[in-house]
């Protein structure tokens, strides 16, 4: 019996992880792994920590965006810089988003769904970041 990828096992994480999400219109759900493939973090998008949100925050997704974190940013918030050496998110990280991620020194980025509106492919070639494409991994569905 052969054992999954790294980036499969990291990808099955951030699905996960997504599944935490409150965001009823897109869950996002990230992993970081270390230089020795440790898993050092899950995260997902929402909410900041503790915060209730009042009747009706849910209703008008256009109203609600800025509020949100997205998962790569409360990925970042568990960790230091050169901590990590890969991250998998269930959506290509927007372009704040890669570039935080650069900033901390990731090394190695997979994503399962595409996110047209994001310079990330751009950011990634000019820092020569692995930015891939992972599709096939492990669910219980």
């Amino acid at each position: 019996m052969s054992r999954i990828s790294i980036p499969r096992y990291a990808m099955a994480l951030a699905h996960v992880a997504s599944l935490r999400s409150e965001d009823p219109y897109r869950k996002v759900g990230a992993a970081a792994l270390d230089f020795d493939n440790r898993v050092i973090a899950t995260a997902y998008n929402g909410l900041a920590p503790g915060f209730d949100a009042p009747a009706g925050f849910w209703d008008d997704r256009e109203a609600r965006q800025k509020f949100m974190l997205h998962a790569e940013i409360n990925l970042c918030s568990l960790f230091r810089r050169g901590e990590v050496k890969l991250v998998a998110s269930t959506t290509m990280p927007c372009t704040a988003c890669m570039q935080t991620l650069c900033a901390y020194g990731v090394r190695e980025i997979y994503y399962r769904e595409q996110y047209h509106a994001s310079d990330a492919p751009e950011i990634a070639r000019l820092y020569g970041i692995q930015l891939e494409r992972v599709t096939d991994f492990p669910t219980a569905g």
